[in-house]
């Protein structure tokens, strides 16, 4: 097809490629709408005659079965416990506080967390675990399913760990009282800070980003919410210059100044987070909330970054998950460059959205009784 379009662009006349342009945007555009009233139509298009869905159909297949896997604590995060930890977490803090709940999933929770004990989940996790089980198991009521989990529970005993292996092995990690005092950013550093970040395409390139930035860039990323608290993501960073010039090459939309980047992160969501369908795009949203974290805290720091755009495209996300090494269940969320501004680059106006397009407020009728 490519080669038959650029045999016709060298015998036809301007007049007649654009009019077959033309042609062909208007029996698209009659297709898609067809696609648009039938859903029948739709799976019988995105069966035979495209496979755009193919490659996430394929993650999610696999990821899905990583879960499952790793419900055994084979990884050092087990998505299993993190998110059975969190729903007992917030029927913890429930007003009032339900004397048994939790019943489907306790039994499950408690015998992942044996096995995330005997694995080689990360000791962090585990025994936040421990002392939010802990509470639960103190707090609850009398029920046959609870008492034989609570039973399994107490024979064990809570993780123990060096500094070495717990970031705060003396703190107790359960539900605790919300932060109301003021706080140490008020809006208006918040609203110049965002005003100031802006997407920066030149760097300085005699000047390196320290590697203790970035990760201290990181460690306000994990601080941002995620479903659940799965936290489906990692960060891979590119810092050196041959390693930046590959990388450098994969997303679209930098040509042209992609050859100066001092580093370029790839934010990589994971679905064996997930065992549903269901939560396919929640990858994007979480990865797209840490990123965001990201891109503030380097700015904290001096240091001024560019998300990139990552579409579906087949070659380049073959071409990704070679040089990556992602795994099948990996997903690429953005790339986002970072380097330390060029004092004579410019960065794009930018018009922005304003509040009146922006924002609505709705007012729901009541429902009808």
């Amino acid at each position: 097809m490519k080669m038959l379009k650029e045999s016709l662009k060298k015998v036809l006349p301007r007049d007649s490629i654009d009019n077959l342009k033309a042609l062909q945007k208007r029996l698209a555009m009659g297709w898609i709408r067809a696609l648009s009233r039938s859903a029948m139509l739709r799976r019988f298009h995105y069966s035979f005659f495209s496979s755009a869905f193919d490659r996430e159909a394929y993650a999610v297949v696999v990821g899905h079965l990583q879960h499952e896997q790793n419900l055994s604590g084979a990884e050092p995060v087990n998505y299993f416990l993190r998110r059975a930890v969190h729903r007992i977490e917030k029927g913890l803090i429930m007003q009032p506080r339900r004397q048994v709940f939790a019943l489907d999933y306790i039994n499950d929770t408690v015998d992942s967390y044996i096995a995330s004990l005997k694995g080689n989940v990360d000791r962090d996790e585990v025994s936040w675990a421990h002392d939010v089980l802990a509470e639960y198991f103190a707090v609850t009521g009398d029920h046959p399913v609870l008492n034989r989990a609570r039973e399994k529970f107490a024979r064990l005993e809570r993780p123990s760990g060096s500094p070495e292996t717990l970031r705060n092995p003396d703190a107790e990690r359960v539900p605790f009282a919300a932060d109301v005092s003021t706080p140490s950013v008020d809006f208006t550093a918040m609203r110049q800070l965002a005003m100031k970040r802006r997407s920066v395409r030149w760097y300085q390139q005699d000047r390196p980003v320290p590697r203790e930035v970035i990760d201290k860039a990181v460690e306000v990323a994990v601080q941002s919410p995620s479903a659940c608290n799965r936290q489906p993501y990692r960060f891979v960073v590119f810092d050196d210059p041959a390693s930046v010039a590959q990388a450098s090459r994969l997303p679209m939309g930098v040509a042209g100044f992609d050859h100066n980047f001092p580093a370029i992160v790839a934010v990589v969501g994971r679905l064996r987070a997930y065992p549903h369908v269901r939560d396919r795009h929640v990858i994007y949203i979480d990865g797209a909330l840490a990123a965001m974290s990201f891109m503030y805290a380097l700015e904290t720091q001096g240091v001024s970054s560019c998300s990139i755009n990552w579409p579906d495209i087949p070659e380049r996300e073959e071409a990704a998950a070679k040089l990556l090494k992602l795994d099948p269940d990996e997903r690429i969320v953005m790339f986002i460059s970072l380097g330390y501004a060029a004092d004579t680059g410019l960065v794009p106006y930018s018009q922005k959205l304003s509040l009146e397009e922006a924002r609505s407020y709705m007012r729901l009728e009541s429902p009808a009784r």
